[in-house]
């Protein structure tokens, strides 16, 4: 369904109200840095090998891409920026960002991170989810295997009853402290056990309204149809879906699989029909609003301002609870600030964590940034634009 967007997203004096001048400036400078993709790629070179030689780079990182990227190194660091996102009514989703752990030691003490973000969360309206990576506390070779069909070895199955059991017990955590929890997603060879243990989750947990909520990549293309699928199972079992929505993020990966594996690329034939599957899952999770919580994952404009005009169509308030916007920190404040200021349901991704164990996301966002069509010049444009505004409204005083 095709509508015709109004300027939403228009306003910079709200959008950059939490931003000082210096501020400002400050991310005026790094966007315009990022809107340059060799700029990134010899910084990305020089920021690993700072590491590797042991260079005091750290400070550097931190005064740069980290403040810009990320709330703070531990959940107590994040406060003051859960406090400056709340006074602006906007939400903080605490994403606990430290990657690369491969053995159970790793996942248990991810696990108990991801336990003090529900912690954190409980009775704090400031932070209305938390969320974890699956294969940030289970190995996902194992799921790779199952999904396969491929029989585990004893040690493999104790493993797999490990991780499950670590899921388990975040998804009861959550539940217990009545906080809303996001699953993300993973490649599609290892997604199909995982979609099944997060809908036994699902219908353990979400008798009464949506806690656990599992992630939706419309890039693929039977995610609409899965969706569907989803949806049509709770019905039958009595159990509310929670439908976290994006358009995905492991394009390349999944084509450079299925060429070699020699099977077709799940993932659709254009970013159109990207586009449609994902605003038609936010209509039909509109119309069925009942059974469906759903959150908007995007920092794509039109997709954001679909989803607000299907609410007023069909009579939803604004701050209906089950309905959240969200995107990263440190990027599209015209969208989450705007929304925000409208009454909408708003919450921002905040990464935390030490400096360097979170390098690999803010090498994500900086290639992002640089990739994605438009992203790095909208950012840098808007921020331009504010900038003269205040200065023409200092000249005008």
């Amino acid at each position: 369904m095709e509508v015709t967007t109004n300027p939403i997203f228009d306003d910079v004096s709200i959008a950059y109200t939490s931003k000082s001048d210096r501020q400002l400036k400050k991310a005026y400078l790094l966007f315009a840095m990022m809107n340059k993709g060799w700029l990134v790629a010899i910084g990305k070179f020089f920021v690993k090998l700072g590491f590797a030689l042991h260079l005091p780079i750290s400070k550097i990182i931190y005064w740069t891409v980290y403040d810009q990227f990320c709330g703070g190194v531990t959940i107590k660091d994040s406060q003051g920026t859960i406090d400056e996102l709340a006074s602006h009514k906007i939400g903080t989703i605490l994403d606990y960002s430290v990657e690369g752990a491969k053995n159970e030691k790793g996942f248990d003490k991810t696990m108990n991170e991801i336990l003090r973000t529900i912690d954190r969360a409980a009775d704090d309206d400031n932070i209305p989810f938390c969320v974890f990576k699956p294969s940030g506390v289970a190995l996902g070779k194992i799921f790779t295997k199952i999904q396969a069909g491929k029989e585990l070895t004893e040690k493999e199955k104790e493993i797999d009853k490990r991780s499950r059991e670590r899921i388990e017990k975040l998804c009861k955590a959550a539940y217990d402290k009545n906080v809303r929890l996001l699953i993300d997603a993973e490649e599609s060879w290892l997604q199909d056990p995982i979609d099944e243990l997060v809908y036994e989750m699902m219908e353990k947990y979400n008798k009464d309204s949506a806690i656990i909520y599992n992630t939706y990549q419309m890039y693929r293309a039977d995610m609409f149809d899965n969706l569907k699928k989803a949806h049509k199972r709770a019905k039958e079992r009595g159990y509310f879906i929670g439908a976290k929505l994006v358009r995905g993020a492991y394009m390349e990966k999944e084509a450079d699989r299925a060429e070699e594996m020699g099977y077709p690329n799940p993932i659709q034939i254009s970013k159109e029909r990207t586009d449609i599957d994902y605003n038609s899952a936010l209509e039909y999770c509109v119309e069925n609003l009942n059974e469906i919580a759903v959150f908007n994952g995007t920092h794509n404009q039109y997709s954001n301002y679909f989803l607000a005009y299907m609410m007023n169509k069909h009579g939803i308030e604004p701050g209906d609870q089950r309905v959240h916007f969200a995107q990263l920190y440190g990027m599209s404040d015209n969208i989450s600030f705007n929304l925000a200021d409208k009454g909408y349901n708003v919450a921002k991704y905040v990464p935390y964590g030490p400096v360097k164990s979170v390098m690999p996301y803010l090498f994500r966002r900086a290639e992002e940034n640089t990739s994605v069509a438009g992203q790095s010049s909208r950012e840098f444009s808007l921020l331009k634009e504010e900038m003269q505004r205040r200065k023409e409204e200092r000249k005008n005083k």
